[in-house]
């Protein structure tokens, strides 16, 4: 697999505070990999500088083989809509907006016309186990579907890699089990690298790889969680009673991992397809994802 995203010696300081003291990570195309660590640790401030939420006060973070980093504002602002998703806690939903809009709404940003974007974001809603619920508001959905919902929006734009954190902080232990499988394997049957901030072992046992960091250092690495294992045995978390969760072969888990992704036959992040023309980085294509 290709290195997707890298940061090297990445540091970052708030005030006398050392929040990240030099670290090194690297994801491949298609990887899941958690982020562990206490409150305070850094990995919070990690993943900002990966996303280019932030800049590293030194180091370097590379997309795909180009720097990121040094770009000003509105090119970071506009890699952050078309080449990565995020997933929050809360979701972050708007409340005035219906469920498929607030999946639309990265395609409207970046230009896609309202009743394409709207058709666009719709293809998500079966196959995450949303159908019927496109109309709905954040506040007529229960925490797993406005989770779902979440990872629509994170996903519609096809980006090479999406972030999450702690994407099951506010879920019971049933919903965060079943919102962390759909997550992991609709992130990978896209083609997209995942990397996860957690707290939590059983969520971080979702993902491929487990990294940990304390006061600024990344001090231990972990194998394949269960993830790999479970995924490729096309097994199923029992269905969530309360969110209308589908089970395996029923639903968005499908039995053998056939999880059915909108637009598939996409590049996958890992096979060297490139960021969009609009957020300053270009490939071979220049091609805009969306």
């Amino acid at each position: 697999m290709n290195d997707v995203l890298v940061g090297r010696a990445l540091a970052k300081r708030f005030g006398q505070t050392v929040a990240l003291g030099g670290v090194d990570i690297t994801v491949r195309g298609g990887e899941a990999v958690a982020i562990m660590g206490p409150s305070g640790s850094g990995k919070s401030t990690l993943l900002h500088c990966l996303a280019g939420i932030m800049k590293p006060d030194a180091g370097e973070v590379h997309l795909l083989g180009q720097r990121i980093d040094t770009m000003g504002e509105r090119r970071r602002s506009g890699l952050r809509r078309t080449r990565f998703g995020f997933v929050f806690q809360f979701g972050q939903l708007l409340p005035e907006l219906p469920a498929e809009e607030n999946v639309a709404l990265p395609l409207m940003l970046g230009g896609v016309p309202r009743a394409q974007a709207v058709r666009q974001a719709r293809e998500w809603f079966a196959p995450l186990g949303l159908h019927g619920m496109e109309a709905r508001r954040p506040g007529e959905l229960s925490g797993g579907q406005a989770q779902r919902v979440a990872i629509a929006r994170a996903l519609v734009s096809k980006p090479a890699v999406v972030f999450a954190d702690e994407p099951t902080g506010a879920l019971d232990q049933q919903t965060g089990h079943d919102t962390m499988r759909l997550l992991v394997e609709a992130t990978k049957h896209n083609g997209a690298s995942l990397i996860v901030v957690t707290h939590d072992t059983n969520v971080a046992g979702w993902c491929d790889r487990t990294v940990e960091v304390r006061d600024g250092h990344l001090i231990a690495t972990g194998g394949a969680g269960r993830a790999g294992a479970d995924l490729a045995a096309g097994g199923a978390g029992r269905a969530g009673a309360d969110d209308g969760f589908r089970a395996a072969g029923a639903g968005p888990m499908g039995a053998g991992g056939g999880f059915p992704v909108p637009g598939a036959g996409h590049g996958a992040a890992g096979d060297g397809r490139q960021p969009a023309a609009d957020s300053g980085l270009t490939g071979p294509s220049g091609r805009r994802s969306a």
